[in-house]
Formats: C-alpha cells, sequence, structure tokens
C-alpha cells in the first residue's frame, strides 16, 4: 500500500490561505475586544456611583467618588468624606478603589468632570450644596462618538446607556492628555 501526503506545494498553498484568513479575522476580533473593554469600564463606572450613593445613604454621611488624576479613564476611588474636604484630604478613608489602565477614553461634562459628592441622603450636590447631574461618556478612541453615557439625575439616580451619539467632549479620543509641565489638564473641562 502506497503512502499519499501533501506536496510542499500543497503546504505552501495551505498555509498563504491560512495566513490570509487569518489576517482578515484579526482586525474584527481587536474591535470585538476593544468594544468589550468599553462596556467594562462603562459598567464598572456606574456600578462604582451606585455603590457611592448607597454607602451615603447607608452611612448617612457625604461620599465623594472622584477620578484619579482627574481623568475617568485612570480609575476611581469612592472615599468617605469626614473631614469635608473630599479627596483632598489624605485621610480621609478609602472605601473602594478600581484601577483603569486609561487605554479607554471616558470625559465627562462639567458637573461630573472628575467628581460627583453624594449627600447621607443620596443626593448628588456640589461641596457647598446645590443639587448636581451630569454625564460620564465612555467615547470611541477613533472618532468624537460617544458609546456609552453613565447618567446622573438630580434624584440621584444612576443609568448606563449604550447609545452612539456625536459628542463635542470625545474629540478624536484625546482623553486624559497631561500637560507636559505638570499634572494631568483634563481637557473636558474645556467645553
Amino acid at each position: 500500500m502506497t503512502q499519499r501526503g501533501f506536496t510542499l506545494i500543497e503546504m505552501l498553498l495551505g498555509l498563504i490561505i491560512t495566513s490570509f484568513l487569518a489576517q482578515l479575522a484579526v482586525p474584527g476580533f481587536k474591535g470585538l475586544l476593544e468594544s468589550q473593554q468599553r462596556q467594562s469600564v462603562a459598567q464598572s463606572l456606574a456600578a462604582g456611583l451606585r455603590y457611592a450613593r448607597m454607602e451615603a445613604i447607608t452611612r448617612n454621611q457625604a461620599v465623594v467618588i472622584h477620578a484619579k488624576d482627574r481623568d475617568w479613564s485612570q480609575g476611581w476611588r469612592v472615599i468617605l468624606d469626614v473631614s469635608g474636604r473630599g479627596h483632598e484630604d489624605d485621610d480621609n478613608p478609602v472605601l473602594l478603589e478600581r484601577q483603569g489602565d486609561g487605554r479607554v477614553p471616558v470625559a465627562g461634562n462639567g458637573p461630573v468632570t472628575n467628581q460627583v459628592r453624594f449627600s447621607g441622603l443620596g443626593e448628588p450636590v456640589f461641596t457647598g450644596g446645590g443639587f448636581r447631574a451630569g454625564t460620564v461618556h465612555v467615547c470611541d478612541t477613533s472618532q468624537a462618538q460617544s458609546l456609552y453615557q453613565i447618567v446622573l439625575a438630580p434624584s440621584g439616580r444612576i443609568s448606563l446607556r449604550g447609545d452612539k451619539t456625536e459628542q463635542a467632549l470625545c474629540r478624536g479620543g484625546i482623553v486624559g492628555v497631561r500637560a507636559a509641565s505638570g499634572p494631568a489638564t483634563p481637557w473636558a473641562s474645556r467645553t
């Protein structure tokens, strides 16, 4: 009985076809991974805001959630605001912390640019009082488009939306750009 195998030309042709198909699949897979990362960041931040509100209500005390280095994409920290100075006081106890990798651009509009304070009643307020509401956008890395929105209502309700909308805060995915001379310059505050 004779054995039949593949010729060198058949093997090379098979490798060429396989590599071509792999090159077609990689961009789609990369897009899927980026989409999953954006969704995960949006869900994590929404959960962090809900946690901060719940802790404020439970403890009947002000709780602050703030962006690390004034940039939500770098992560966030929830603190119990014992001193009334928020994240500026290092003695305030940290309740929860999440580290971000900065690859997914995240930007908040004016009232929620880099922090949210919840009163003991669970209402979002400014340091001196007054209601706060706003939206944090999880942006596309390549265009000025918000893919997820974490909406904070004046009542304290936090909702996560997945609408694709044009958003000036998401300018070309340049989130978290730092000034060369020092600390973070939140580009979101330029609106």
